[in-house]
Formats: C-alpha cells, structure tokens, sequence
C-alpha cells in the first residue's frame, strides 16, 4: 500500500517537471510591434490601389520574418518637412498605440521644390527630436538631392540625413528609393513615384534597417 502512494506520488512529480520544462521550452507569445511610417507620398502609397502602399507592404514583409508588426501609414502626398513638422503631435496623440518604432521619410518635397536646406535640416531635427523626446525609436529614410540643383546643394541637402542620424542616436537608411529611381519599370507614369513593384523594392531595401532598428536580425 505504502509503495504504491509513492509511486503515484513519484509519477505526479514527473508530471509537474515535465510540464514545467514544456512552459519553459515553448516559445514565447509573439508580441505586437507598432511602427508609424511618417513620410509623404512614398509612403503614402500614391496612385496605387490599397494595400499596395509602403504601409501594407512592410507590414506583410515584416510578418514574414516573424514579427507580428502594425504598421500605420502617416503619409501625406506632398508633404515637406515643415509640413510632417506641423501634424506630428497630432499624428502620434492620435494613434491608438505609441509606436516602437518611426520610420521618418521626408525631405523629398523640399528637395523637388528646391527648398534651402538649412530650413530641411530644421523641420527634419524637430521631427526627429520630438520623437526621441517621447522615447520612440527612429529610422530615417534618407534622400539623395537630384544632381541638377548643383553639387553645393546636393551637399548640404545629402548631409541632413546621416548628421540627425548620428545627434540622436537615430538608425539611418541611406536613400529611401535605392535600385527605383530611374527604373521606369518600377514608376508610374509620371515617372516619379513607385508602382507596386517599385514598393516592393524598396520595402525589401529597408527591411534589414527596420530589423536593426527593432533590435532584430
């Protein structure tokens, strides 16, 4: 009698260790991640259909590597940096969930309207250090100025991206339209702004800085 309340004392014993060492062998629950892509038509997804835009396409990019991520589309097609400037505030205390991470595409505006860019750098720094402010983290998504505003311009304009980068501790990808622009295959008519394919090249240029800037690999 006695052997066999320890023996069915033994096999509940076993029974706990084991699922104790499952619990701690399983993986743990994905979590969500939330990123705000603050841009202007890039990321806006200009003349595509929904769910063709940057937004979605990263979203389902970053799905695909095992991050269960939600990504907002904060594009506003036409937007300067004075613009992204003046509607972040109410951007971020408009969305549901603070973002882990902002990914900052804008500048392009002002380099097409040929804006001074000591104005880009300030409307670009207010961005970038507000967000820092509220500890969220930052990728910028550089620009490159086109090569007919003059190698003075394109100077001080290329500068911008990776001087906020370094001041705030941000994460930097270099040219948001690396292996797009001037690939007609890849614009629509316009010649300027990404087709669904183009997106989907430049979603698979920054996934690796986003993965970074997530603390991922």
């Amino acid at each position: 009698m006695s052997l066999r309340v320890a023996y069915g004392d033994w096999r509940r014993f076993v029974h706990a260790i084991m699922l104790a060492f499952l619990a701690w062998a399983a993986p743990a629950a994905a979590e969500d991640v939330h990123i705000l892509a603050f841009g202007d038509s890039l990321t806006a997804g200009y003349g595509l259909p929904q769910g063709q835009g940057f937004a979605p396409q990263l979203e389902d990019a970053l799905r695909r590597n095992g991050i269960r991520a939600f990504v907002t589309d904060g594009g506003v097609s036409g937007d300067t940096a004075s613009a992204g400037r003046a509607r972040l505030a109410w951007t971020l205390d408009g969305l549901d969930e603070e973002p882990d991470l902002a990914i900052v595409a804008l500048g392009g505006n002002d380099m097409l309207r040929g804006l001074p860019p000591r104005q880009t750098r300030a409307d670009m720094e207010a961005i970038v250090a507000e967000l820092r402010r509220r500890g969220i983290r930052v990728l910028i998504a550089g620009m490159i100025a086109a090569p007919n505003l003059g190698p003075e311009y394109g100077a001080a304009f290329n500068r911008i991206f990776p001087d906020l980068a370094g001041k705030y501790g941000a994460d930097l990808y270099p040219f948001f339209l690396a292996n797009v622009v001037g690939d007609r295959r890849l614009l629509l008519g316009d010649g300027v702004h990404p087709n669904f394919q183009g997106i989907k090249r430049m979603v698979s240029g920054i996934v690796p800085s986003v993965l970074t800037a997530l603390g991922r690999r």
